[in-house]
């Protein structure tokens, strides 16, 4: 039933949300009218997007997962950062079929690919390739979900030994 409630009152702050999407309680979208849920898509406990954030069809989000499209500005080193203000928006694009692990954090302009996975508490600070694993801070390629499946790795799943 909660699911339900929060899908209801989250879908009209957001600028769209597909079918069937579920947004955990907690989760932070600032206006929202900045934010794009596709369908099926997960947004977990206490998320904050700060948008513009398109996140695409079949996404799953971990609890507290960070994304971010602006930041502050500081190029100006004769001036105190705390009064140069932000700088525009850069969109974040995740697209359709990607998991983002717990406390992963994503920095602005990321695109991150289709069908990826980013590793709990990773920091996103460049472009995913399409089918990437990646993990650490900042995040890097661990390994293609492409080529493991074609025998030339191990195959992706939470229960590796690695």
């Amino acid at each position: 039933m909660w699911k339900t409630v929060r899908r209801l009152v989250a879908a009209p702050v957001l600028a769209s949300a597909g079918s069937d999407v579920n947004i955990e309680h907690g989760a932070y979208f600032g206006r929202g009218n900045r934010v794009h849920v596709g369908d099926r898509s997960g947004i977990g406990i206490r998320c904050q997007l700060h948008g513009p954030v398109m996140i695409g069809a079949d996404v799953m989000m971990g609890p507290e997962v960070l994304v971010y499209a602006l930041g502050h500005a500081f190029a100006d080193t004769t001036r105190p950062m705390i009064l140069q203000g932000f700088i525009e928006p850069r969109p974040v694009v995740i697209e359709d079929d990607v998991w983002i692990g717990a406390r992963a954090i994503i920095l602005p302009s990321v695109r991150i690919g289709r069908g990826s996975v980013v590793g709990a508490g990773s920091v996103v600070t460049k472009d995913v390739p399409p089918y990437s694993v990646v993990g650490g801070n900042p995040a890097r390629v661990i390994k293609s979900r492409i080529l493991a499946q074609r025998g030339h790795g191990n195959a992706c799943s939470d229960s590796e030994g690695d």
